[in-house]
């Protein structure tokens, strides 16, 4: 069982990446990047997946900049400042209601509960968030990690559905405000 002290340990607030930011990773420049995030960024920002993201986020950006506040953001350990990955939205709600979201945590930062402080964070702003209802997690079935992580929340998978970029995924929703963890 975990004690106060490393749950305390393990919380993260969740800090808005800029447009600038996005582009200095997209370009894989992780000095710039960091100058930009005020912070020390590792290369898990500059992977192939992570630039894959990071076009993407800020191609939804140019098409409607409303939405970056709903994007991507550094995970960054409350305590002592340390960025060990990336959560958000896949953008604003849709017309139900609705907000799917995404967590990674570096791999030198795994299995310490920083992807499940991530998740509680993301929850809570859903619920802070006027007009959201629902939150979704889409997740690989081999992604044994993310489904340990959203068990507990109150997750109930709804169906399947097939990614482009990760293949097949299950779907699971939780209504705003439904996590028994929270």
């Amino acid at each position: 069982m975990t004690d106060e002290n490393d749950r305390r340990s393990c919380r993260v607030r969740l800090v808005e990446l800029s447009a600038g930011t996005m582009s200095a990773l997209r370009d894989g420049d992780l000095r710039r990047a960091g100058a930009r995030a005020g912070v020390e960024l590792t290369e898990f920002f500059v992977t192939d997946r992570a630039r894959w993201l990071w076009r993407l986020r800020l191609e939804q950006i140019a098409a409607d900049p409303g939405h970056a506040r709903w994007m991507v953001r550094q995970a960054v350990v409350a305590a002592d400042g340390l960025v060990v990955g990336h959560a958000g939205f896949h953008g604003p709600p849709d017309q139900a209601g609705m907000v799917e979201i995404g967590y990674a945590i570096a791999p030198a930062f795994r299995r310490r509960g920083y992807g499940r402080a991530a998740l509680i964070e993301l929850l809570r702003r859903a619920a802070a968030e006027r007009g959201v209802t629902t939150v979704r997690a889409a997740i690989s079935p081999d992604n044994a990690a993310s489904l340990a992580t959203i068990r507990g929340f109150g997750f109930v998978q709804v169906g399947e559905q097939w990614d482009d970029e990760d293949g097949l995924e299950l779907v699971f929703e939780v209504p705003v405000g439904g996590s028994p963890r929270l």
